[in-house]
């Protein structure tokens, strides 16, 4: 629909990814020898697209079910002892893995509150390297101000024996990221690569890969998994943590989404498009009164994610206002976020526009009428009798 404005949320899937999904499975309905041989390529295909995507070596990539999966995966490898560095802003999914390994061979968790932001900057990161301190896990852009992370520079500060570990997922097919500065990343596919579920890049580079052990590598991720005596060595690379298979169509799907955004211009051209898309959507919220939240960034440090309140305006008024008129969004609490992607009509900056002047206007009016109808009925100023005081 043309006023979807939630791929933040969930990205629908694109024609590319469904369309691998529709071969993969018609792969698997004939199950013929040399169809199963080609839908089992389908994920060697994909970690070599991703490896284009992240300047990576393919050997680099394995592929998780899911991003909350691979932090999973990546928690439960990091080897203590030490101290793993978490913004306290971070989306839950970030968060988790490492409170639930923390005490069970996994690394310490301490909270950073990055000074009444939601962010982490390389300043706040000098402050709070002690010693005991062997990573730092971020998301690249958070998911609900958009604000793109200084990977690059959080990297330098870390230096070579501390761990960066990324969450991509909300950064990953929407802006340009400094994918090189992580050691560790994850992203899956169901936001801005529109890819669906099933499936998420898990990169683990060869400069790190000895520090994370495969705590949740199974029987997939061993040399011979067949072998009488157990356990196995593990294969080399991120295939190490795959617990099984992958899900063949998934993995074909999050290939496909990639080669297209590749396809595309890459990051950068797709990141221009969206970026472009939000700031024309920003602009229409301050002309009806909005505030955006984080409005300084500048437009490098904001992703495809742009939040906005209506002062005056109850937020689920405003947010059921905009369905109404077909503007899909996500609310948080008393704001309303907005994340357009690269495929997002003008049409859809028009029904915003529209809704957001229907909800001022109607507001406008109510307040007129009701100051006409107390002009018109004093008694409407009347102060009440005071009344006694009950228990």
């Amino acid at each position: 629909m043309p006023g979807y404005l939630d791929h933040a949320r969930i990205g629908p899937l694109s024609r590319q990814a469904a369309d691998a999904i529709a071969t993969a499975a018609a792969l698997a309905t004939r199950a013929a020898p040399a169809d199963l041989d080609r839908l089992f390529a389908l994920s060697d295909a994909a970690r070599a697209s991703a490896a284009r995507l992240l300047d990576a070596r393919p050997h680099e990539i394995a592929l998780s079910p899911s991003t909350s999966n691979g932090l999973f995966t990546v928690a439960a490898g990091l080897q203590g002892p030490g101290t793993v560095l978490v913004p306290r802003g971070e989306f839950p999914a970030n968060v988790y893995p490492w409170l639930r390994f923390a005490g069970r061979g996994g690394p310490d968790v301490r909270l950073l509150d990055a000074d009444g932001k939601r962010h982490i900057t390389p300043d706040l990161l000098r402050r709070n390297l002690t010693p005991d301190v062997t990573a730092l896990t971020v998301s690249a852009v958070d998911s609900l101000t958009g604000h793109v992370a200084p990977l690059a520079a959080l990297k330098e500060v870390l230096g070579p024996d501390r761990l960066l570990i990324v969450d991509a997922i909300q950064g990953l097919g929407a802006v340009p990221l400094a994918a090189d500065a992580a050691d560790v990343l994850v992203s899956g596919g169901q936001k801005w690569l529109r890819a669906g579920w099933g499936a998420a890049l898990l990169l683990i580079r060869d400069r790190c890969a000895e520090r994370v052990a495969p705590g949740l590598g199974g029987w997939a991720g061993v040399t011979e998994p067949f072998a009488a005596r157990h356990p196995a060595p593990p294969l080399s690379g991120a295939a190490a943590h795959l617990a099984t298979n992958p899900d063949f169509p998934a993995a074909a799907a999050i290939g496909a989404a990639v080669d297209a955004l590749l396809d595309q211009g890459g990051p950068a051209a797709v990141g221009a498009r969206i970026r472009a898309t939000l700031a024309e959507l920003l602009d229409r919220a301050r002309q009806a009164g909005a505030d955006v939240l984080l409005d300084g960034l500048g437009h490098q440090e904001r992703a495809g994610i742009g939040t906005f309140r209506l002062p005056g305006h109850d937020p689920v008024t405003v947010h059921r206002t905009l369905e109404a008129a077909g503007v899909i969004t996500t609310r948080r609490d008393e704001w309303i976020r907005l994340s357009p992607h690269a495929s997002t009509p003008a049409l859809a900056v028009d029904l915003f526009a529209e809704a957001l002047h229907t909800l001022t206007h109607s507001t406008r009016t109510s307040a007129d009428d009701s100051t006409s109808s107390a002009a018109t009925n004093p008694r409407t100023h009347d102060t009440q009798e005071p009344t006694c005081p009950t228990s």
